[in-house]
């Protein structure tokens, strides 16, 4: 997928230093737009954003103040000199945000997991000189993420990026969306030229979590983070827990640590290289123990068939995962990460096990 070679256009926005795209959930009033501007201006933001259509999950909550917000946000970008953003859901609202001189449009998450309204979308970009962002979608799906960002360069744009605001989840855990970092770092690693953007507002649902997801994108090589930032959170419209003020957002963007690119003390090299070393060789270990594995699952796949024993065993899966938690706790492993690396393994032993069934099967015709 052809892109902006070496990120010019945020370069051009925001030099070496992250990108900074910052402002409230919803527009509410003119008065609270203008207001905010101006303090994330002050806080060292260099794009305001702000919700004129919000995509509600249930009817009856606030869903944005419509078209009227995007005059507000052309008087907030005179009176601050901002570039300004804004998402859309549809053609209309395309059509209106370029109407309006929007500089920056967005795809919501709600929206990137539906090709068909990507591509009513794209459709509606072709011939425009804008620059689109696209969000993950809701579900963990980067082939989806890859092709709702396809489907708009495909309509010629170019000036192309990446939002992570994390994945829905079933699971009760910490965070309002599941960050799975690896989804992000494999699409940057497939489009190395294209800014990948994190918005630790929506990741986190909690205000007071903000900054530490912050860091860690900044320290996974990110390009910039949006930060929904208003000028009273706790009254605010929407999504009030997870809105920060905009000395909050000062306060965050002076304390990140931008991480260097590589080391350059030899003896911190040397360090590196030795340690690199001993863990390309306990990853052969691992290949070999995984493949040894299989072999032991193939072979108890073949005594099952004979005996017409069904491939799936509870008490026995139990019984592994129970022993996986016992050893993590021993090791001081993350629990969590022991019982996914698990459920991976018996995923792929239950196929393995499929296969030799299907072979067997297959002797005997």
């Amino acid at each position: 997928m052809p892109v902006l070679k070496t990120n010019d256009w945020l370069k051009d926005i925001a030099g070496n230093k992250a990108l900074i795209i910052a402002g409230p959930c919803s527009a509410e009033t003119e008065d609270q737009l203008i207001e905010t501007a101006m303090g994330v201006k002050q806080a060292g933001a260099h794009i305001l954003r702000a919700g004129i259509w919000k995509p509600r999950t249930r009817p009856g909550n606030f869903e944005g103040v419509g078209a009227i917000g995007l005059d507000w946000l052309k008087k907030a970008k005179e009176k601050t000199g901002l570039l300004t953003s804004v998402e859309v859901a549809n053609p209309i609202h395309v059509q209106l945000a370029i109407e309006n001189d929007v500089d920056i449009l967005w795809i919501g998450a709600r929206t990137s997991v539906n090709p068909f309204a990507i591509q009513e979308i794209a459709d509606a970009l072709k011939g425009v000189d804008k620059i689109v962002l696209v969000k993950n979608p809701v579900n963990p799906d980067l082939a989806l993420w890859m092709g709702a960002l396809e489907r708009i360069n495909k309509a010629g744009i170019d000036k192309l990026g990446a939002i992570h605001r994390g994945f829905s989840s079933f699971k009760k855990m910490k965070y309002r969306n599941e960050p799975l970092w690896q989804i992000p770092i494999d699409l940057k690693t497939q489009f190395p030229e294209l800014p990948l953007i994190n918005d630790p507002s929506h990741i986190t649902g909690n205000r007071e979590m903000i900054f530490d997801v912050s860091q860690t994108a900044i320290q996974l090589k990110f390009d910039g983070l949006m930060i929904e930032t208003h000028r009273d959170p706790e009254n605010a419209w929407s999504d009030a827990a997870q809105q920060i003020t905009p000395d909050t957002l000062k306060n965050i963007v002076n304390r990140l640590e931008i991480p260097k690119d590589k080391a350059f003390d030899p003896a911190l090299l040397k360090s590196l290289a030795d340690l690199r070393e001993e863990i390309d060789e306990l990853d052969k270990e691992l290949v070999e123990i995984i493949y040894q594995r299989e072999e032991k699952t193939r072979e108890i796949a073949g005594l099952k068939w004979k005996e017409n024993i069904s491939i799936y065993q509870k008490e026995r899966w139990l019984d592994i995962l129970n022993k996986a938690r016992k050893n993590s706790l021993n090791k001081g492993i993350d629990r969590k990460f022991i019982e996914q690396l698990y459920r991976i393994l018996h995923q792929e032993s239950l196929k393995i096990q499929h296969q030799v069934f299907n072979e067997e099967n297959k002797k005997k015709r």
